[in-house]
């Protein structure tokens, strides 16, 4: 064989197994296909056949549905029926109700029409009566007028006195009741609370400093304080804003102000250049203000010490400076912040017996006349400065008011006002507290005495008890035991608006009546 049909052969032979292999993967993928075509159309004939049965069913489902709605529509539409029958039923009830009232409503009316009618015929009958009867009173009143000789404005006028005069004793018959039962009531507990306040309470008795006085230890320091051509007196007083008075009293120098602070650092300062010896405008100036910053110390301690001791906590700072000050000032020979602290106490007693906030008691009176210590620079009374006062460093209403109305500056509204201005005048009023010039005691029993015989039917009027009491002895001819009641509250309403005086003055009318005969 030839070579190249060596080769040939295999060649060929691989590619007609490749056509056959070709051939037969072609028939393969027919089978399959026509296997995948039969089992698609098996499936969508069973598809079709399902869906048949479902649509049936669905249908069927919807029948049911729609019947059951359809019933339960039918219900419903049965039940608002009945509904709407049972409203129409009420409608009509009430339709015949109303009917019924229009019914009743109109016979009222015609009734009402009728009283109207009635009652405008009875009106023109009153009237008519009317104007006979005020003819018939002006008839008898002329022939009163004729009878009586006086006019109808006179009889009026004696008839309004007779009865303002009956009226008047008729009424203090009636105070003199209710006075009588008030006091048996409250006398003895207001002696009760007024001796338990006086045996809790005990405080020294202060001599009053109307100027300061500063001892030399020779006439010869005058020249020295006085200084060349005055220079040093001048320094002096220009520093501490007093008056250096240097009269003919021997080793002695006289200072004044108005300003007792100011005094008492002048008076410091003076007995400090005097024992250092050293005197001149520069050295009065470091003593001044030396003196000055420890009456500032002092001060403040006092203030802070009476507060501690009255269990008074947060007062301001400028309060406690201003009721330190007090310290130093004097009324009536009483000092002022003793007498605060008395205030104080005594309130604080009243309130505990009472009932009320001790506390604020005691607050309110140690803070009642802190005025004085700015009523040298301020114009007006101290009690409505000390009000300002405390009202700017924030008190409270009622202390702040009670500060104020402790003199009656303004009028008393609260009981803690009562209990300020009733403790601090028995402060100042108890025996030893205060002294006064005689002079001025001295008027003060004449002015009592005077005020209470102005008044008709006194006889005589003693002022006693130091001023304390003043009995009226009246003319038993001229003045009744009504009368008297109303006499007794005349004077002293008089005596309050006339005089000026500590504490309270009681008034005591005496009315006498007396029988004499002879046994022979």
């Amino acid at each position: 064989m030839q070579p190249s049909l060596i080769y040939a052969l295999p060649l060929a032979a691989f590619f007609v197994g490749l056509a056959c292999g070709a051939i037969i993967k072609v028939l393969i993928e027919r089978k399959r296909i026509s296997a995948a075509r039969k089992t698609a159309a098996a499936i969508i004939e069973d598809a079709e056949k399902e869906a048949k049965t479902i649509k049936k069913e669905a249908e069927l489902e919807g029948k049911d549905i729609v019947l059951k709605l359809r019933a339960e529509f039918e219900k419903e539409v049965q039940e608002r029926q009945k509904e709407i029958q049972l409203i129409e039923k009420r409608l009509i009830s009430r339709e015949e109700n109303i009917e019924k009232e229009l019914a009743l409503v109109d016979a009222k009316e015609k009734e009402l029409k009728k009283q109207e009618q009635s009652l405008q015929d009875r009106r023109k009958h009153v009237e008519a009566l009317e104007k006979k009867y005020l003819q018939l009173v002006d008839e008898a009143k002329r022939s009163l007028e004729k009878i009586a000789g006086i006019s109808a404005a006179d009889a009026k006028e004696m008839l309004k006195e007779r009865l303002l005069e009956d009226a008047k004793i008729e009424a203090a018959k009636k105070i003199k009741e209710i006075e009588d039962a008030a006091r048996e009531e409250g006398e003895q507990k207001a002696r009760y609370i007024i001796a338990s306040c006086i045996e809790r309470l005990s405080s020294e008795v202060s001599s009053e400093f109307a100027v300061s006085t500063v001892h030399l230890p020779n006439d010869e320091m005058k020249g020295r304080i006085i200084g060349r051509e005055g220079r040093n007196i001048r320094a002096l007083e220009a520093a501490t804003g007093v008056d250096i008075l240097i009269d003919d009293t021997p080793e002695a120098v006289v200072v004044s102000s108005f300003n007792p602070v100011r005094r008492e650092i002048a008076k410091r300062a003076l007995e400090s250049l005097i024992q250092d010896g050293r005197i001149h405008p520069a050295r009065i100036e470091e003593m001044v203000a030396k003196a000055e910053k420890e009456v500032n110390v002092e001060i403040k301690k006092a203030g802070e010490s009476a507060a501690y001791e009255l269990g008074i906590h947060n007062l301001h700072p400028e309060l406690i400076k201003l009721l330190g000050s007090l310290k130093f000032r004097y009324s009536y020979g009483q000092n002022v912040l003793d007498h605060s602290k008395e205030v104080a106490y005594i309130a604080g007693m009243m309130a505990a017996e009472l009932g009320l906030d001790v506390k604020k008691a005691r607050r309110a009176g140690l803070l009642h006349d802190i005025g004085k210590a700015a009523s040298h620079e301020i114009e007006g009374s101290h009690a409505v400065i000390g009000m300002e006062y405390a009202k700017k460093y924030g008190e409270a209403d009622d202390i702040v008011h009670a500060i104020g109305a402790h003199h009656e500056d303004i009028r008393q509204e609260f009981v803690l006002d009562c209990i300020i201005d009733a403790a601090d005048a028995l402060s100042g009023a108890r025996p030893g507290a205060r002294r006064e010039v005689l002079e001025t005691y001295i008027k003060r029993i004449e002015d009592l005495e005077r005020i209470s015989a102005s008044f008709a039917g006194v006889e005589k009027a003693y002022a006693i008890q130091a001023g304390r009491e003043i009995r009226v002895i009246v003319d038993s001819a001229k003045v009744d035991d009504a009368y008297e009641v109303v006499l007794a509250r005349d004077i002293a309403k008089k005596i309050e608006s006339e005089m000026s005086y500590p504490g309270q003055i009681k008034v005591t009318v005496i009315r006498e009546t007396r029988a004499v005969d002879y046994a022979k």
